[in-house]
C-alpha cells in the first residue's frame, strides 16, 4: 500500500494556522517591490490555502489604474514572478476580491476615498475585517501616510484589529529613526506596528532558533569557551541595478548591515527566551544589540572597512564600476562593500569576534552564518598527504540554498591516519519535500495573524542604529580614498586588517 501524505513522516507537523478575515491595503502597489514580491506572495498564500476565506486586496497609488488596471497589474505580476505556476481559477477568484484607489500619499481626499472603499468591500460581511496597511513606498512617505491614516480615522477599527507594516529603511541614521518612530507612534500603538526585515521571513533564519534551542548537540558549545569566531556574510553578484537614486544615499552599511546582518547577529547570540512569543523573543534580541560594544570613532579604521567596486567581470560579462553606473554622481564616496568586527560584551560571548560583511558585485550570491569552533588542542594526526585537522565549522545557509552544513574531520581511506574535512549537510527542499516559501509570504501572513515575532521593535531599531552611527560618522569625516575592489572579486584587500588571530574570510 502506498503511503499517503498524512502518513509521511517528512510532512509531519506541517500546518496552516487560521487567519481572521482581512483587508490588505498595499501603498505603492505599482512599484517594483509590489510586482516582484508582494503581489506574487499574496497569490502564493492563496495557492497554499493560507489566506482567510474572506480576504480583500486593495491597491493604493498615484497612477490612474482603476479596478481593472489593478487586476491586470496583479495578473501580470503573478504570471511573471510567482514561484508557483498560476492556476487560472484561483487567480480569477483572487482578482474578484481586488480593487484600487487612486491618491497621493499626503492627499486627504485620497485617504477619504480609501476609507469609503474599505467600507464598501466589507459590506455584507457579518463581522468587521482586520486591516493591514502595507507601506511599500519610498521612506520619505512613511510619516505622511501614517499621519493621513490617523486623520482619516483608519488607525482604529471597532470589532477588528488594524496593523501597519513599514518597509525598510526605517530611518537614515539614529536621529531620523527616532523621529520617524515618534511620528508613527503618534498614530499607532507599538503593538500595531510591524517594521519589516525580509531576512527574518526566511525559514533558515528562523531555524537558527530551533537549531540552537531544540538540539542538545549545539547549545552546550554555543559560548566563548568553544566558539572561536562567527562570520555573517551577505554577498551579491548584482550591482545597484538602476537604483542609484536610493543606493547612493544609503550605501552598504545602511542598506544591509544596520538591519539584516545585525538581525542575524542577534539571533545567533540571543539567550533562550522563557517562551517563544513575540515579546519574549524580541526582548532577548534587544539585549544582544545593546550589549554590542559601541564603536569608538578612533577605533573605526581598525574594525570597519568600506569598499567600492570598480569595473570587472560579474555574472559572466564585463560590468562598469560603481562610479560609472547610471545616476551615480561624480566623486561619490558611497560604499558598496562593508566589513565590520564587533564584540558582544556579555557573559556568553565576551572576547569572541563577530565578523560581518556585505557587498555588491562579489563572486556569487550567498548569505550565510559560519560559526567556527575552537581548534582541538592535540594535533597528533599530521601525516604526509593529510589536509590536517581543521576547526569544525557550522554553516547556516540563508540563500540561495537554505540549509545547514557541519564540517568534521574524517580519516582518508587507506593504511595511514590521514585527515581531511568532510561535510554533513541538511537542505530544506529535500528534508521537507517542498521548497521554503518566499520570505514575503511568511511575513505578510504573520502580519495578518498578528504575530510580531519576525518584525523589529522600536528599541531594536534604536539599538542597531546606535551601533552603525559612529561608523558612518567616521567614514564621512575621513578624506582617505575609499578602498576599491574589482567587480567579481571577493572585496577590498583592506578587509583583511580587521581579522584577528590568523582568521581568514571564508571563500565566496
Amino acid at each position: 500500500m502506498t503511503a499517503t501524505a498524512e502518513e509521511n513522516p517528512l510532512v509531519a507537523g506541517l500546518e496552516r494556522l487560521p487567519v481572521h478575515p482581512t483587508a490588505l491595503v498595499i501603498f505603492g502597489v505599482t512599484g517594483d517591490l509590489g510586482a516582484r514580491k508582494l503581489l506574487p506572495a499574496v497569490y502564493n498564500l492563496a495557492h497554499d490555502g493560507s489566506l482567510p476565506e474572506r480576504f480583500r486586496l486593495v491597491g493604493y497609488g498615484r497612477r490612474d489604474l482603476g479596478d481593472d488596471g489593478m487586476r491586470d497589474l496583479v495578473r501580470d505580476a503573478v504570471t511573471r514572478f510567482s514561484r508557483t505556476s498560476p492556476d487560472p481559477a484561483l487567480l480569477d477568484a483572487l482578482l474578484a476580491e481586488t480593487s484600487y484607489v487612486r491618491g497621493g500619499f499626503d492627499d486627504a481626499d485620497g485617504f477619504a476615498a480609501l476609507a469609503a472603499r474599505l467600507e464598501e468591500v466589507e459590506a455584507g460581511d457579518d463581522l468587521a475585517l482586520n486591516r493591514v496597511f502595507y507601506l511599500s513606498t519610498a521612506p520619505e512617505f512613511f510619516g505622511p501616510i501614517v499621519a493621513r491614516l490617523g486623520a482619516a480615522g483608519l488607525a482604529r477599527r471597532d470589532g477588528a484589529e488594524v496593523r501597519v507594516v513599514i518597509e525598510k529603511p526605517f530611518g537614515h541614521d539614529l536621529a531620523s529613526a527616532r523621529a520617524l518612530n515618534r511620528e508613527v507612534l503618534d498614530t499607532f500603538a507599538e503593538a500595531q506596528v510591524y517594521r519589516i526585515d525580509h531576512y527574518l521571513g526566511k525559514e533558515t533564519v528562523q531555524n537558527m532558533l530551533a537549531l540552537r534551542f531544540a538540539n542538545q548537540l549545539f547549545e552546550p558549545l554555543w559560548n566563548r569557551r568553544y566558539v572561536h569566531d562567527v562570520q555573517i556574510t551577505a554577498a551579491e553578484e548584482i550591482g545597484i541595478g538602476g537604483r542609484a537614486g536610493y543606493y547612493d544615499g544609503a550605501g552598504a552599511l545602511r542598506d544591509l548591515v544596520q538591519n539584516h546582518l545585525l538581525q542575524l547577529l542577534s539571533l545567533v547570540c540571543m539567550e533562550p527566551p522563557s517562551a517563544f512569543t513575540a515579546e519574549k523573543v524580541r526582548d532577548e534580541k534587544v539585549k544582544v544589540l545593546q550589549a554590542v560594544r559601541p564603536p569608538d570613532p578612533a577605533e573605526v579604521p581598525g574594525m570597519a572597512v568600506p569598499g567600492r567596486y570598480t569595473a570587472g567581470t560579474a555574472e559572466g560579462h564585463h560590468v562598469p564600476g560603481y562610479l560609472e553606473e547610471e545616476g551615480v554622481p561624480a566623486g561619490s564616496r558611497t560604499e558598496t562593500y562593508a566589513a565590520l568586527r564587533l564584540f558582544v560584551d556579555n557573559w556568553r560571548w565576551s572576547g569572541v569576534p563577530f565578523y560581518l560583511r556585505t557587498g555588491k558585485r562579489l563572486p556569487r550570491r550567498a548569505t550565510e552564518i559560519a560559526v567556527t569552533l575552537q581548534p582541538v588542542p592535540h594535533l597528533a594526526f599530521a601525516a604526509e598527504g593529510s589536509v590536517g585537522v581543521q576547526p569544525n565549522v557550522l554553516v547556516v545557509s540563508v540563500q540561495p540554498d537554505e540549509g545547514v552544513a557541519l564540517s568534521l574531520g574524517a580519516k582518508i581511506p587507506g593504511a595511514r591516519m590521514r585527515i581531511r574535512p568532510v561535510s554533513m549537510e541538511f537542505r530544506y527542499g529535500t528534508a521537507f519535500m517542498s521548497a521554503s516559501p518566499e520570505a514575503y509570504e511568511r511575513l505578510i501572513l504573520e502580519a495578518m495573524r498578528g504575530d510580531a515575532t519576525l518584525f523589529t521593535r522600536d528599541d531594536q531599531v534604536d539599538a542597531s542604529w546606535a551601533i552603525c552611527d559612529p561608523i558612518l560618522a567616521a567614514w564621512t569625516a575621513t578624506r582617505d580614498p575609499v578602498p576599491t575592489y574589482a567587480a567579481g572579486s571577493a572585496g577590498p584587500a583592506e578587509a583583511a586588517r580587521i581579522l584577528l588571530d590568523g582568521a581568514a574570510w571564508r571563500a565566496l
